[in-house]
């Protein structure tokens, strides 16, 4: 038996970061996938194609599509190839998205803040490498199953 409930626990961490991030969405009339998406950006910068995001974060490919068009005709995003790779989109965050990336990123430190307050960081760390094995455990078992 595990001692704590994990589904409630991911359900609950997953309400706080929609409160925390909504106003930036609604400001800024984005999605939350869309917002997700910049601040990925940002966050990764070696991570800068619509698969790698979809790869990554789990996200189904026709909403990372649909989100990264959106931010494109909003001005915030800009496609490009590299090295003459025609095959592989790269995305980058214009300056337009400066004040959504601002906001947005304040948004994710209030998250943290409420998240870890009271927590050591001894604790960080053991939830660190708790959830590292986690996501291996995760990793191999799609790579297994999904062949």
């Amino acid at each position: 038996m595990l001692p704590i409930n994990l589904w409630e626990r991911q359900a609950q961490i997953k309400s706080l970061y929609s409160i925390c991030v909504e106003p930036v969405c609604k400001k800024y009339y984005i999605t939350r996938t869309e917002l997700d998406i910049l601040l990925f950006l940002v966050n990764n910068p070696k991570y800068d194609t619509a698969a790698e995001i979809v790869e990554i974060r789990y996200l189904t490919k026709s909403h990372v599509s649909t989100s990264v068009k959106h931010l494109e005709k909003l001005g915030y995003l800009r496609k490009f190839y590299a090295n003459d790779n025609q095959k592989a989109v790269h995305l980058a965050v214009k300056d337009e998205a400066s004040d959504v990336i601002a906001d947005g990123k304040k948004a994710q430190e209030k998250f943290i803040s409420i998240l870890f307050e009271g927590v050591s960081k001894d604790e960080c760390m053991a939830m660190e490498k708790s959830f590292q094995k986690i996501g291996c455990n995760i990793k191999r078992y799609f790579e297994e199953t999904l062949k």
